[in-house]
């Protein structure tokens, strides 16, 4: 009697099942939807980057409203450690008191700063076309003033100017959609504010476990960097406005106030900020004189020097530790990604990228 073996049981491994595999799907089938999901994956990432290129704009406000929430999150945190009488402030009462505040600094600065500010600008827009042939007479006493061709260089200024003016009274319409979008930006910086922090455990959420923390952590410490930065940053500005006001005076500069305002102001803006400022200066200290252009000129240098040598690096010692190749490249690429407001966001947004480059790229040699 011949026995057969079950059919389990026959094959070179015991429990071998010679029937029908367990896996409906054969490997050809496996492989096309393999391929398919990747093309569908494909269809998906370009229908974003083109989501993205249409809400540009959009983008680009929810990035900066987010940006400054994060830096303000750490005064907010502040506030809210403050013990006043065994009572501490909550989180929606901390953002109250910051906007207060910061609202009633901006309006004792429109009531008490900026009324002189806009007399300068006005008298100094009255007396532009006056003063423009005196200073041209003091240039052709220049000895080199033939050769450098001034005539054709002023007639190209008047031109320039007049096409500045059109554009900025064509402009007016745009200027208050930019207007609309500050306001916005305002507003999303208030909600990042108050729930920032469920947005941000969301984001860390779409990441595995294992990495979760390291890129927490990661991203603390560009906060605080970032952090850092803005308000070492804004106590540069306060410090050059203040100086170049109190100089500008004492050497009986025309619009000296307007002229210090906008030297605090454009500071923000690295290395750009400083050159149009001081040039603007140096001119309207020519108009009068060439002691008050050469003593506008030596104040900046002596400026500069102490700034690099004393202030920013005990102002900015914890701060974003950028050099200057890397801040000028980010100015270049924001600036022409997005104007102004690309130039605001452009040294912050490198402090974030070295971070996450130093944590993720850089191959660090072993202790």
């Amino acid at each position: 009697m011949v026995v057969c073996p079950h059919p389990k049981s026959s094959g070179p491994f015991k429990g071998e099942n010679l029937l029908p595999t367990d896996d409906p799907i054969p490997e050809e089938n496996r492989s096309r939807r393999i391929v398919r999901g990747h093309i569908l994956f494909t269809f998906a990432i370009l229908l974003l980057l083109g989501l993205a290129w249409l809400l540009a704009k959009e983008i680009l406000i929810i990035y900066v409203s987010a940006l400054f929430a994060a830096v303000l999150m750490p005064i907010v945190n502040r506030i809210i450690r403050i013990d006043f009488r065994g009572r501490r402030a909550s989180k929606p009462a901390a953002i109250f008191l910051l906007i207060v505040s910061v609202a009633l600094i901006v309006g004792i600065f429109l009531i008490v700063g900026l009324p002189p500010v806009l007399h300068d600008l006005n008298q100094f827009s009255a007396d532009l076309p006056a003063r423009i042939p005196k200073m041209m007479q003091r240039i052709h006493q220049l000895p080199i003033a033939n050769r450098l061709g001034v005539d054709e260089i002023v007639k190209r200024a008047e031109a320039a100017l007049t096409t500045t003016a059109s554009y900025l009274m064509a402009s007016l319409p745009n200027w208050l959609s930019h207007l609309f979008d500050i306001l916005s930006a305002l507003f999303l910086c208030i909600y990042f504010m108050f729930e920032g922090d469920i947005a941000y455990h969301f984001v860390l959420s779409l990441f595995p476990p294992v990495h979760r923390k390291r890129l927490g952590a990661t991203l603390e410490r560009a906060d605080q960097k970032i952090s850092n930065w803005l308000l070492g940053q804004g106590l540069l500005m306060l410090i050059l406005g203040v100086c170049s006001t109190i100089v500008f005076a004492i050497l009986h500069v025309r619009y000296f106030l307007l002229l210090g305002f906008l030297m605090g102001l454009f500071n923000i803006i690295p290395i750009a900020g400083g050159v149009f400022t001081i040039t603007l200066s140096a001119i309207v200290a020519a108009f009068d004189s060439w002691t008050k252009l050469f003593g506008v000129v030596i104040f900046y240098l002596c400026y500069i020097n102490v700034e690099n040598a004393y202030l920013i690096p005990r102002i900015m010692s914890s701060s974003v530790q950028l050099s200057g190749l890397t801040v000028l490249i980010s100015l270049i690429c924001g600036t022409a990604l997005a104007g102004i407001v690309g130039a605001l966001v452009a040294v912050p947004t490198a402090a974030l990228i070295a971070v996450l480059l130093e944590e993720y790229v850089v191959y660090k040699e072993p202790a």
